[in-house]
């Protein structure tokens, strides 16, 4: 009998995970479940607590990289459409913990709500962006986060709020299990202009960027005043590989993988520009 019997339509053992990330690499999960509904989520993080198995969650897969071997236990994946609604109020946008970044700042730049255009370009969920603190052109998605529904290690559901919620460079202390909802209070602003500010935004960063989006991660956080792909080429590391990873030639803050690559041979090129 399956651990997580009765949730079968939404668990799989033995996923691979590379199809969920951006590097194409890793193993498989011991179990994979995408619920349906925040019910579902609760029961499954109840059941792997009884069973001592750990819980991982996965998103975008923009930011991670997934051992060779593969990963123990429960991996949960917030694709349902449930964990993606975007919506506005007034001010406010609400957006659920599996929504796109960038289909949140569409929506807000077309409702006229300003604040979130800079971020325009940066790949992942709500949740990814929420948790590492997104930011970019002096904005960041913290600043304009006013409250946080979670859910803690028990399953317990629990709205954090501005007060209870700090952010600093690229990190947050938003360290429950699951990152469900976000509200964000913006500013008034016309959509048309907001629409050009942004595509201004995505024009300067899509130069700076490896050409194509897939098989690509960002790996560095720039060091205060400094820039990490200036360093890495300062060593002389552009394009350099390590058994099918390679420091991008366009951008020497991303590793590309290519055929043959390896999270042990991206994590050995990581150490050796550390």
């Amino acid at each position: 009998m399956s651990v997580f019997s009765g949730l079968d339509h939404i668990v799989r053992e033995q996923e691979p995970l590379a199809p969920y990330t951006w590097f194409r690499l890793g193993g498989a999960a011991n179990y994979f479940a995408e619920p349906t509904n925040r019910e579902e989520l609760i029961e499954l993080v109840q059941i792997a607590r009884q069973q001592d198995l750990p819980v991982r969650m996965l998103g975008g897969g923009s930011a991670i990289l997934v051992p060779d071997q593969g990963v123990p236990g429960l991996v949960i994946h917030l694709s349902a459409p449930a964990f993606g609604d975007v919506k506005d109020d007034q001010s406010r946008l609400i957006a659920g913990a599996g929504a796109k970044l960038g289909n949140v700042i569409s929506t807000a730049v077309r409702e006229g709500l300003a604040g979130l255009e800079s971020l325009v370009g940066i790949p992942g969920t709500i949740a990814g962006a929420l948790k590492g603190n997104a930011d970019s052109h002096g904005s960041s998605i913290g600043q304009w986060t006013d409250r946080v529904t979670v859910m803690t290690h028990d399953g317990e559901v629990k709205t954090r709020d501005r007060d209870q919620l700090r952010f600093s460079y690229r990190e947050s202390n938003l360290d429950d299990l699951a990152i469900l909802e976000a509200e964000f209070v913006l500013e008034s602003g016309d959509a048309t202009e907001l629409t050009r500010r942004m595509q201004k935004v995505w024009i300067v960063k899509r130069a700076t960027l490896p050409t194509g989006q897939l098989r690509t991660g960002l790996v560095f956080k720039d060091p205060q005043g400094l820039n990490a792909a200036d360093l890495v080429e300062q060593v002389g590391l552009r394009g350099h590989e390590i058994g099918g990873a390679k420091v991008s030639d366009k951008n020497a803050n991303y590793i590309e993988t290519n055929p043959g690559a390896t999270c042990d041979g991206v994590k050995e090129l990581i150490e050796l520009i550390q």
